[in-house]
């Protein structure tokens, strides 16, 4: 049996900027539900119209919404024959929460400022 190498578990950390548009772009109800079903749907994403039938929304809605995610990063788009599937960015999202967790509970230390 030939093992694969081991490769780093630890996410890359998103710059603040970088971090702050993702954020912004996750910030509204409807995105926020569709990151977490494409999260639940894990590697093999869904297809529009599995989110547009979990939602319950109008389609020029949930386009409108998808392009905000797209635009921060947060998903990915692959046209597989006549189906356009959504895929969650799992190293963006690993590495936003890594950003926001780096350093909790090692305390400030004020003194210099």
């Amino acid at each position: 049996m030939i093992s694969k190498p081991v490769e780093n578990l630890q996410p890359e950390i998103l710059q603040t900027e970088e971090a702050a548009l993702a954020l912004s772009k996750l910030g509204h109800p409807i995105r926020l539900r569709i990151v977490q079903f494409l999260v639940q749907a894990g590697e093999e994403g869904l297809a529009v119209g599995e989110i547009q039938t979990l939602l319950g929304i109008p389609g020029s809605t949930l386009s409108h919404h998808i392009s905000h995610l797209l635009a921060g990063g947060l998903i990915t788009q692959e046209r597989q024959s006549r189906v356009l599937r959504c895929f969650m960015n799992f190293d963006k999202m690993n590495g936003l929460v890594a950003l926001l967790t780096d350093k909790c509970c090692a305390g400030i230390d004020l003194t210099d400022v």
